[in-house]
């Protein structure tokens, strides 16, 4: 009895739910550590090396096949140094790593996969070892399935490029990544943030959404704006240019009219000896159907012939004679003429009185109170 009641008691107390018992204080959790840094790997870190080995291949095509024999020792010589293994198969045509006992640092076999994903994909290796490092990231962007009409995707692709590749140099520098256009792929080195603009870029363009051109004038102006720090809380969408999409007229297909569907095949068109058979011209002899095709022969120069002849003499047809008709109007024009030139005349002189009327002096007019003089009698005189 006492052991049921005892578990009575123990039934009857609620569950106390304590909610964030395990928000305690975390050593990282420092205001003045910076999360997005990446530290540099220590060997001491990992003493004892990694238990398993891991590898990856890749495959790359025949035409690199020289270029990478002759970059082959440099490629080992800087795998070395990380205590990384790699294998160059000629007859295979692939390229293997692999992780040794040496190896201490466990994400350095990802990036000798991504080193010898790069250089399959037509990157120099002087460029594609800085994939080793830390800092430097690496996205392959497959643009080959995005564009399914080969010219549009060949048209499209240049667009990125640009002439003389500017619009690709342009974007190296506002992104600061690496980028090269190859094939179907377009192999990207950078930061994340600069291999996410990279990427937007090129699926914007291959998709025809934004030419890479106005990504670039946005980069631009954000470059700029970041330059003030009194707008680092506050939105940018006012100082970005909007572009909206046109709608370029194209050519309407003409549709063809459906004919009515019949199950029954259409009527089989009659052969040339059938159209022979029906004529009597299969039953002629040979030096008949000879005649016969030089007498066409003959009609049908003698048709172009007259064509000819008419288009020649056409241009010696003298033109047609004004009628009445015509000279009546001619002289209903000169008529018009006339009374226009004469109107225009009496306009002219009346604006020539009006002018000369009002350009008078009255003081001439008005008799002066002075005596006149004896020099102006004589003279009248």
């Amino acid at each position: 009895m006492e052991a049921s009641d005892h578990d009575e008691d123990v039934e009857e107390k609620p569950r106390l739910k304590h909610k964030g018992k395990h928000d305690k204080p975390k050593p990282w959790d420092d205001p003045s550590i910076d999360h997005w840094k990446i530290e540099k790997f220590d060997p001491t870190w990992n003493d004892g090396g990694m238990l398993e080995v891991s590898s990856f291949s890749t495959l790359f095509p025949q035409y690199r096949e020289k270029y990478l024999q002759e970059v082959w020792p440099i490629v080992k010589g800087a795998l070395k140094g990380y205590g990384i293994s790699c294998e160059l198969n000629l007859v295979e045509g692939s390229m293997t790593v692999s992780t040794t006992r040496k190896t201490r640092d466990p994400y350095i076999i990802v990036k000798a996969r991504d080193l010898i994903k790069l250089l399959s994909r037509s990157v120099p290796a002087p460029q594609a070892i800085k994939i080793l490092n830390d800092e430097v990231q690496c996205d392959i962007i497959k643009i080959g399935s995005l564009v399914h009409n080969k010219e549009r995707f060949v048209k499209r692709r240049q667009n990125l490029i640009g002439r003389d590749s500017t619009t690709l140099k342009a974007i190296e520098i506002l992104t600061g990544c690496y980028v090269l256009v190859q094939g179907n792929t377009v192999a990207a080195m950078g930061s994340f943030k600069g291999l996410k603009q990279v990427r937007r870029i090129v699926e914007d363009c291959m998709h025809n959404k934004k030419h890479p051109i106005y990504h670039i004038k946005e980069l631009m102006i954000k470059r700029e704006l970041e330059k003030n720090p009194e707008l680092a809380n506050e939105s940018w969408d006012r100082y970005l240019p909007k572009y909206k999409k046109k709608n370029v007229k194209r050519k309407k297909v003409k549709s063809k009219e459906k004919k009515p569907y019949t199950p029954f095949p259409p009527p089989q068109q009659p052969s040339k000896i059938d159209l022979q058979l029906e004529s009597g011209e299969y039953f002629l002899s040979d030096k008949k159907k000879s005649a016969k095709k030089w007498q066409e022969k003959q009609e049908k120069q003698a048709e172009k012939t007259a064509e000819n002849k008419r288009k020649r003499e056409a241009a010696f047809v003298p033109p047609k004679e004004p009628t009445k008709q015509d000279s009546n109007k001619y002289e209903d024009d000169e008529n018009d003429l006339a009374t226009m030139t004469k109107s225009l005349k009496d306009k002219s002189q009346k604006f020539g009185k009006q002018s000369a009327i009002e350009n008078v002096n009255p003081e001439t007019f008005i008799a002066s109170s002075e005596p006149p003089s004896k020099k102006s009698k004589r003279s009248k005189s």
